[in-house]
């Protein structure tokens, strides 16, 4: 397989944003696939009083595509030409990121969320008012929501009684974020969400599908709870990679090592395939530890590949290393 053109990541949050802008180091044909089940901040009171699909992870999405940078191959090549494009895409990036100030009813509030909501409800559609966002901007790719419809999390938590046999049934993608207890299992609410048609035509077409890194109850194992998103990973034809965490995250996963994120997300999805399995070589010594994960990758039908992903000194990947990574793979010269 050569360098894939058609790539759908799926995600959302941070660890979205870094996936997107790796990949567009191999493609401008990239879908971003975002969960819609955040509760919290601006997204949550726009969510509330609106009744729309959150839109804070997907700005972020649309905001990681703005930024175009140059092809892996041809990076270090002169960068004069499209560089007053790229300082307007700049510009727009930070304005659609900028939160506003004071402490009326916009405080806190980012722009490119109120913008987002307002072409919803002008348009009735949060699919073409994403792609209108796109158009405007002169964006490559899409940025589509994982369901049509706002979603909430639940979640099975333990260690929050007195008996650490019992579990907790807490709701909300902030609750979840948040609980000082230890989450065993996450559900969807509705249990049966509708789907974006889109996203599943875009997972069918697609060369490449990444999903993680990212918030691993909240962002990542949601994407196998959909059924039809389910049902269309397994029968595509793409490669699909998985990218673990650098390190467990406070709240949802504290404590776990990258063999119980494989674990945890087979338990949720048992026919869930996967090609890859992609974890940074300092966050699993050699030895008994990855030979525990090579296992456990197998549960996918995956091979592990493990190499240097992360910012020096940072839990944040390196979206340079990731890219360049991942052509190796495609291109047939990843090692194990």
């Amino acid at each position: 397989m050569s360098s894939p053109e058609r790539i759908v990541a799926l995600g959302g949050g941070h660890g979205l944003y870094a996936t997107l802008t790796a990949m567009r180091y191999l493609s401008q044909n990239v879908t971003a696939v975002v969960t819609v089940a955040d509760d919290g901040g601006s997204s949550g009171r726009l969510r509330s009083e609106l009744d729309i699909i959150p839109p804070g992870d997907l700005r972020m999405a649309m905001v990681a595509l703005m930024s175009a940078p140059a092809a892996l191959d041809d990076r270090d090549d002169d960068p004069e030409p499209g560089a007053m494009e790229r300082s307007r895409h700049e510009l727009w990036a930070r304005t659609l990121q900028h939160r506003f100030g004071g402490y009326g009813a916009l405080a806190g509030h980012p722009v490119g969320n109120v913008l987002l909501a307002g072409l919803s409800e002008v348009l009735g559609d949060p699919v073409a008012a994403l792609d209108e966002l796109g158009r405007l901007f002169d964006i490559d790719g899409r940025v589509l929501p994982m369901s049509t419809g706002p979603l909430e999390i639940e979640a099975d938590v333990s260690g929050l009684e007195s008996d650490p046999r019992i579990s907790r049934v807490i709701r909300g993608q902030v609750a979840v974020a948040t609980t000082p207890g230890k989450v065993r299992r996450v559900r969807l609410m509705p249990p049966d969400p509708p789907a974006c048609d889109d996203a599943l035509d875009a997972i069918a077409a697609a060369d490449l599908v990444v999903l993680g890194p990212g918030s691993w109850f909240s962002s990542v194992i949601p994407h196998v709870l959909v059924p039809a998103q389910r049902k269309a990973l397994r029968q595509s034809a793409a490669r699909k990679m998985l990218f673990v965490n650098l390190a467990p995250e406070p709240g949802e996963t504290p404590g776990f090592s990258v063999e119980r994120h494989l674990h945890v997300l087979h338990a949720h999805d048992d026919t869930l395939s996967i090609d890859d399995v992609v974890v940074d070589s300092a966050s699993v010594p050699s030895g008994a530890e990855r030979d525990h994960l090579v296992r456990a990758a197998k549960n996918f039908g995956a091979q592990l590949r493990v190499g240097d992903l992360a910012v020096p000194g940072q839990h944040v990947h390196d979206p340079v290393k990731v890219a360049s990574l991942v052509k190796e793979l495609c291109e047939g010269e990843g090692t194990d």
